[in-house]
């Protein structure tokens, strides 16, 4: 019996190969990822960033587990804190974008104790909650301009709300958001809805916007309880039309144009960071198909072909305009989301 339990519990030589040699392919890949996550780490670092690139980079660092970097950009943060609540108010793009980075400021607080970052969430809070500009249904505007809402901000507020526990004001922004730019048919959204006209500002399906929400949404429902089930497979549905709608438009190389179904727009490279991120983060949370990670796969190879020697990932929608190829924080930033999503997913199995 002890022979037989002996050699149950060994593998063959042939098979043992093969799990070393898996094994050595896995931390291969593993070394890849961290080395591209320092490149680009240091190279974001250099740049200047506004509120919403502050905010995630912070959210990078976190994916990363780099708790220190987190605590740094939450102290640096509060530097350009507003009397209003709002965080890293260099240059605002939006009531919103302040928000970005809600959630590694939550997590820095936790961390350090910091009575005085403690009481940055608190305000970031308040102003999201209460003060910031917002529809008769309570949907936030993405403007100061205007009654404006964008897709970007789904990667805004709605990940913040959650973070801090209240799962139904993140939902109503995110069904506020849905109501107002998602077009079923395409499965894609459109950019910018103007609310006091009612009609779109920007009717475009912007890759940028459509990544922004698929990585939100994915953020939301790590956040929601067991508890929220119906909630949770509600939002996986929704995330996974969004990237359904996205994929459906893919260039042959693994990327995209800026405006995904316009092949006269640029060739961008972010779109497809941000969906590697929220499909790994799907596919580790049980609400995507298994057989989506070899979609991440294929982008996150697409992707790493943008890095230059510096550690910057070239072809993204650029910094400061947004309307040209070129380099941005939040190119920096899901980089290294990317590439952590894609080592926990494969540590998780």
């Amino acid at each position: 019996m002890k022979r037989r339990y002996f050699l149950c519990g060994v593998a063959p030589l042939g098979a043992r190969g093969a799990i070393a040699q898996n094994a050595r392919a896995t931390a291969a890949r593993e070394s890849e990822s961290r080395r591209r996550v320092e490149q680009a780490t240091a190279a974001a670092m250099a740049m200047q960033r506004r509120d919403w690139e502050q905010g995630i980079f912070a959210r990078a660092m976190l994916e990363a587990d780099n708790r220190e970097a987190v605590v740094l950009l939450t102290r640096a943060a509060i530097i350009q804190r507003v009397r209003d609540g709002r965080l890293a108010v260099v240059v605002s793009g939006s009531p919103t974008d302040p928000a970005m980075g809600g959630e590694a400021y939550v997590r820095a607080a936790e961390w350090t104790g910091d009575r005085q970052i403690q009481e940055a969430v608190q305000g970031l809070l308040e102003w999201i909650r209460s003060r910031a500009p917002r529809a008769t249904d309570g949907v936030l505007y993405h403007s100061f301009g205007g009654p404006e809402m964008w897709s970007d901000g789904f990667n805004c507020a709605p990940p913040f709300l959650a973070a801090m526990g209240f799962y139904d004001e993140a939902l109503a922004q995110i069904e506020g958001y849905r109501k107002r730019l998602w077009n079923p048919e395409a499965k894609l959204l459109s950019h910018i809805w103007d609310d006091g006209r009612q009609q779109f500002k920007d009717k475009h399906f912007w890759g940028g916007g459509n990544g922004w929400a698929a990585a939100g949404l994915a953020r939301v429902i790590r956040r929601l309880p067991r508890e929220r089930r119906p909630d949770r497979e509600r939002l996986a549905a929704f995330a996974k039309d969004i990237v359904d709608g996205s994929l459906g438009r893919q260039r042959p190389d693994g990327l995209f144009h800026n405006v995904v179904d316009q092949p006269d727009t640029f060739v961008e490279t972010n779109l497809a960071q941000m969906l590697s991120f929220a499909i790994y983060e799907g596919t580790s949370g049980g609400w995507l198909p298994e057989t989506y990670r070899a979609k991440a796969d294929r982008m996150r190879d697409a992707a790493r072909t943008k890095m230059d020697a510096s550690g910057f990932v070239q072809g993204v929608c650029g910094a400061p305009g947004f309307d040209h190829p070129g380099i941005s924080t939040e190119g920096q930033s899901f980089c290294i989301m990317m590439e952590a999503a894609g080592v926990k997913a494969v540590a998780r199995g």
